[in-house]
C-alpha cells in the first residue's frame, strides 16, 4: 500500500509538469508578446482590434489609443487591450544602422548650418589671395560636394 500510494502522488506531480510545460508555459510566452506588440504601437501602425475594427494610430497616450477609421477619418479612442494586432508598422519603425545613420548624418547637417553666420554684413575689401590658398579652397569645396552627395539617402514614398 505505502508503495501504490507514494506512486499515485507521482504520477500527479508529473502530470502537473506536463500539464505546465505543454499549456501553461506557452500561453504566458504569448501574453507576453502581446503586451509587448501593445506597448509598442506608435503613430502610423495599421491595427485590427479585438471587435474587428481596422484603423490607423492617430495619437497614443499611457493607456488608450486614437485610432482613425474609414474613408471620413473618423476618430476613435480606444484602450491599448483592445489591440489584436499591428497589420503594418508605420513610417516611425525604422531599422537601427538606419536610425543611426540619420542621426548621424542630422549632427553633420546641425554642424554645417551652426558654421554659416545669420546675417552678412559688409566685408572690408578684400587683397587677392596667393594662388596655392585658392586651389586649397577650391579642393576643400569638391570634397564637401563629394560629402554632400553621400551623405544624401533617397526617400522611398509609401503607396
Amino acid at each position: 500500500m505505502p508503495g501504490s500510494s507514494m506512486m499515485s502522488i507521482l504520477i500527479l506531480v508529473l502530470l502537473l509538469v506536463v500539464m505546465y510545460f505543454l499549456m501553461i508555459r506557452p500561453q504566458k510566452k504569448r501574453e507576453k508578446e502581446t503586451n509587448a506588440m501593445r506597448a509598442g504601437i506608435q503613430v502610423g501602425d495599421e491595427i485590427v482590434t479585438i471587435g474587428g475594427i481596422c484603423g490607423k494610430v492617430v495619437k497614443t497616450k499611457e493607456e488608450t489609443i486614437i485610432i482613425q477609421v474609414g474613408s471620413d477619418k473618423v476618430k476613435m479612442e480606444m484602450m491599448r487591450w483592445s489591440v489584436s494586432k499591428v497589420v503594418k508598422e508605420g513610417p516611425r519603425h525604422i531599422d537601427r544602422a538606419a536610425d543611426d545613420f540619420d542621426e548621424v548624418a542630422d549632427a553633420e547637417e546641425k554642424e554645417a548650418r551652426k558654421s554659416k553666420p545669420r546675417r552678412m554684413k559688409k566685408a572690408a575689401p578684400v587683397e587677392e589671395a596667393p594662388e596655392e590658398v585658392v586651389e586649397e579652397a577650391e579642393e576643400v569645396v569638391e570634397e564637401a560636394e563629394a560629402v554632400e552627395e553621400a551623405v544624401e539617402v533617397p526617400v522611398e514614398e509609401e503607396e
